[in-house]
């Protein structure tokens, strides 16, 4: 019984101490990778406003939170408002989430001063695999369902619900969650104070 007692203390001693070993090397692991991790991210967040901004040279002038309530869920945006290199105010870059048929759907949409899209692009996907790409090109300038140089104003919407946008062959519902994130990002746009008073007179011509 002893020896019974004695075997069953060692083997709570090992798993005790291998799991304290595993710990440790998952913390030491966790600590030298989440500093490339978060320049990863900050490079892919850069290289994506410069794209959907059009390209050239910008410099982002504020990053600012913006927090709105949709289908009763507080949602939080983050617009990056984005200058020429003269200066010159070229509208913000709002990143935005929604949910689509597989999780998280975010998107970061280029806006110039009045509103009108110029880009977008997709920072993170949970759809399933190959329509996440497709979403990436099909509303683009020379995609099928392009929105580039349309205006929220207008909420944008898929053909099959009455709107003006091709939706994705064979999924709408990856479709309509993409343009609610972009139509949100629009909303949290017009909202802030980087667009509030540009976009606003904008809607009443």
């Amino acid at each position: 019984m002893k020896k019974l007692e004695s075997s069953i203390t060692n083997m709570v001693i090992v798993l005790v101490g291998v799991a304290l070993i595993t710990g440790a090397i998952l913390a030491y692991v966790n600590h030298i990778t989440t500093g490339p991790i978060k320049e990863q991210a900050e490079k892919t967040l850069t290289d994506g406003i410069k794209k959907v901004m059009g390209g050239g040279e910008i410099t982002v002038t504020g990053s600012d939170p913006y927090s709105q309530t949709v289908d009763g869920k507080e949602l939080t945006y983050v617009i990056h408002k984005v200058n020429d290199a003269q200066g010159k105010d070229l509208g913000a870059a709002v990143e935005s989430t929604t949910v689509g048929f597989g999780g998280d759907l975010k998107v970061l949409v280029g806006f110039d001063s009045n509103g009108n899209i110029l880009g977008y692009t997709i920072l993170q996907t949970a759809e399933t695999p190959g329509l996440g790409a497709k979403a990436e090109t099909w509303f683009q300038k020379d995609g099928k369902g392009s929105i580039i140089g349309m205006n929220p104003s207008a909420e944008l919407k898929v053909s099959k619900d009455g709107g003006q946008v091709n939706a994705i062959t064979a999924s709408t519902i990856t479709s309509r969650a993409f343009l609610k994130a972009v139509n949100n990002a629009y909303s949290a746009y017009k909202k802030s104070s980087a667009g509030s008073q540009n976009v606003a007179s904008n809607d009443n011509k």
